[in-house]
Parts: structure tokens; sequence; C-alpha cells
């Protein structure tokens, strides 16, 4: 059972191919007024639910590699979402990969390298904290890091021009079309958080002791570029999000309504796939009624 509309728009909350996206139109929070945070608990279950099921099909089916990406601005629930989502899959199905800043050996290949060798294998789900995207996020905020990756052409900040971020965004998008063609589901999550809102929960990080080891003095000074941010976000969405690997804007700042609506929106996606338990063929079928009639001579 899927939640009702009025609770998770899909359409209101996927991003359509070539849309111009401005972050100022999309809401930071739940504006429904007909149901709360009470339903939404039980309409979550209900999904993680039927994630568990329609897992088990994809691993039985075996053709189909699932690609799920979060990104947010900090603070936003990127590991809450995480969590819950878990909460409703078997972990010997999937892999969850948190990408921190690069290290030497990543420096020394191309930016999609490390991202690569954390695909999804057929029948599996990966999950990506942060993703590749973050080579068009906090590297177009600072450019300057872009010259850690050691390219041939780019020896000053100077030459990393709009043109160097199309072509990065190029990139991406046919990196993920090759993976759609070769059988990977991409789904791609935009936690949406307010900027107040994150004010709200770094300084309940500090106040709270048990919560002191999320918060880095280094999250206050990246609040400063706030706008930048949300401008290379803007970009992008609107530059990455296709008809088969589309971007979803979710609204962050009610925890209870972003957790609902990803598992709803990643429940969805899955019946679409149509997959279903492989069918036997004559002979297989044959070979099961031998081994049952072994079985029942058997003490």
């Amino acid at each position: 059972m899927l939640p009702k509309k009025e609770i998770v728009n899909f359409k209101k909350l996927k991003v359509k191919s070539a849309t111009k996206v401005l972050l100022k139109d999309h809401p930071t929070g739940y504006e429904g007024t007909t149901h709360g945070k009470k339903e939404a608990e039980a309409l979550l279950q209900e999904s993680l639910k039927q994630l568990s099921v329609i897992q088990d099909k994809l691993y039985a089916y075996n053709k189909l590699g699932v690609l799920i990406i979060f990104q947010a601005m900090d603070a936003a629930g990127k590991d809450g979402a995480v969590k819950h989502v878990m909460s409703g899959l078997n972990p010997q199905g999937v892999k969850v990969c948190s990408f921190k800043a690069p290290n030497a050996l990543e420096l020394d290949h191309h930016f999609l390298w490390r991202h690569q060798i954390a695909l999804p294998a057929r029948g599996e789900i990966a999950i990506h904290n942060r993703s590749h995207y973050e080579n068009v996020l906090i590297t177009r905020v600072h450019p300057e890091l872009i010259l850690n990756e050691k390219l041939p052409a780019i020896d000053s900040v100077d030459k990393i021009d709009e043109s160097f971020w199309q072509m990065r965004l190029r990139q991406i998008n046919s990196f993920e079309k090759t993976l759609v063609e070769n059988g990977t589901v991409i789904l791609k999550f935009f936690l949406h958080l307010s900027k107040n809102e994150q004010k709200k929960r770094f300084l309940e990080r500090i106040e709270n002791p048990a919560k002191n080891w999320k918060f880095s003095a280094g999250d206050i000074k990246e609040r400063e570029y706030w706008k930048c941010y949300q401008q290379a976000y803007e970009k992008a969405i609107q530059a990455t999000s296709t008809d088969d690997a589309p971007w979803f804007i979710i609204p962050a700042d009610d925890k209870w309504y972003a957790r609902l609506a990803i598992a709803s929106i990643i429940h969805q996606q899955f019946n679409k796939l149509e997959i279903d338990y492989p069918v036997l063929d004559k002979d297989q079928k044959k070979e099961l009624s031998f081994a049952k009639a072994e079985l029942q001579k058997q003490f």
C-alpha cells in the first residue's frame, strides 16, 4: 500500500528532465494539513515492509542493480534517511558508502573512479551517502580543490570556468546513462533543508552532549557559503535530472515527512520495475518434482 497522494505527491517531488530548478520554489517542510507524524509513521512502516519483499525479488531476478544517492547540506538528515531505508532491507544485499574527501589514491584516478568501484552488482542495492555529485558541488563552491586532482589542463583556479563545469556535468550524465543502459536503476534524492532549520539542528548538536560528536566547527564556516551551495545544487540538479536517472527534491525540515517521502518513492520506483521471481522451465520443474519425491522417501 502506497501512502495517499495528499501526503506524498510523487510528481511534485520529481524534477522533470530539462526543467529549470530554483530551490526557493521548492518547500523545505511538509505543507499539508490533513495528516501528521503519527499516521506518517504507520505508512512508513508499511512501505518499509514492502521494500523487503521487492528486494527479495530483485535478488532472485538478478538482472538489475539499484543505486540510491543522497545529497544534502549538513544536518539535513542523510544519515537518518539511510538508517530508516536500511531498516526495511536485508543488509546482506545492500552496501552503504559514505564518501568523505578523496584520499591520495583516489586523487590519482579520475573523479568517478571511487564511485564506480562502489556500484551495486546485479541483484544488489547500493546507497551512496554523498556521491560523485560532490565533484560539482563542494568543488564548485571551493574550486581550489580541483587542483588536487592534478588534471593536465588545469594548473590554476583561473582555468576552472563555466565550460569546465558543463564538461563535468556532461561526464556525469554519460556515466549515469551507461549505468542505466547496463542494468542499474538510479534514484537521486536531494534533502532540501532551510537555513533556519540547519541552525536549529546545529545548536541542538552543541547543546546535547549525546550529539556533540556530530558537530564540526567547519560546519559553521560552510554556512557562509549557503547561497553558493544552493546555486551549485540548482545547476547540478537541473543539468542531470533525466528520465532514466531522476532527481527528487525532498522537503527535509520535517524529518518524519522526509523519511516517509523517500521510502514511498523508492517503493513506487521499485514497483515500476515489474520484476518477479524467476519462472522455472519444464526441465527445472521436473527436477523439483524428482527432488520432492526423493526427500519424501527419506526419514
